[in-house]
């Protein structure tokens, strides 16, 4: 493989946090969930120790458990965080929901880059698509490789599940939208890094994934 995907687990969530990286030494993170200290230091020392140079920070959404570790990793690295400007409900509120979860975000560096559906993101020599996938959350989105044949799901699809549909902006018949005409246009082999538990491929969740039949 050209290209590494390496994964975090991180906070009390347990969200995966991504770091892509090929061989020229670029990478992106993607939802830096490092809420305590030591974890803030596990994520740096990858990207440090491997001699990584990010190239970008992305967020699949803005829920408070996919953020709390932006700060962290922009400050660190000189980066902005970028997303899809539709999850502007959610950093004007993050510090009302980080409440309700025990999550504190402080002086949260608000997002003045945004991404679309059809954009192509590029680390070194590679590059990854971006897919508007709304259902869990407006803003939601997808981040799919087609070198390596993999996507990054953030909380869309996950194996033998799918994106929880009763918070705000929530809507199981958009996230179904998202999920058939969107992920479902890949090919069976892609493999899905979803935003929490084990990676799953898109062939496997087409025949199996209970909330989908």
């Amino acid at each position: 493989m050209i290209q590494k995907v390496k994964r975090f687990v991180f906070n009390s969530f347990g969200v995966n946090t991504y770091v892509l990286s090929d061989i020229t030494g670029k990478c992106l993170v993607i939802d830096p969930a490092c809420q305590s200290k030591q974890e803030e230091s596990e994520l740096a020392a990858y990207i440090t120790g491997n001699n990584l140079e990010p190239a970008g920070m992305l967020n699949t959404h803005f829920h408070i458990d996919h953020i709390v570790g932006n700060n962290f990793i922009c400050n660190t690295f000189n980066l902005k965080p970028q997303c899809h400007k539709s999850c502007k409900m959610f950093w004007e509120t993050a510090n009302e929901f980080g409440a309700v979860f025990g999550i504190k975000v402080e002086n949260l560096i608000i997002p003045t880059d945004f991404i679309s559906e059809g954009d192509r993101i590029s680390f070194g020599n590679s590059s990854v698509e971006v897919l508007y996938t709304p259902g869990h959350a407006d803003g939601s989105v997808c981040f799919v490789n087609h070198d390596e044949r993999y996507v990054i799901a953030g909380d869309v699809l996950f194996r033998d599940s799918i994106g929880r549909t009763d918070l705000p902006t929530g809507n199981f018949d958009v996230i179904y939208q998202s999920i058939t005409t969107k992920l479902f246009t890949l090919a069976d082999d892609y493999i899905v890094y979803p935003g929490h538990g084990p990676e799953t491929s898109i062939g496997y969740e087409k025949l199996n994934n209970p909330f989908l039949h």
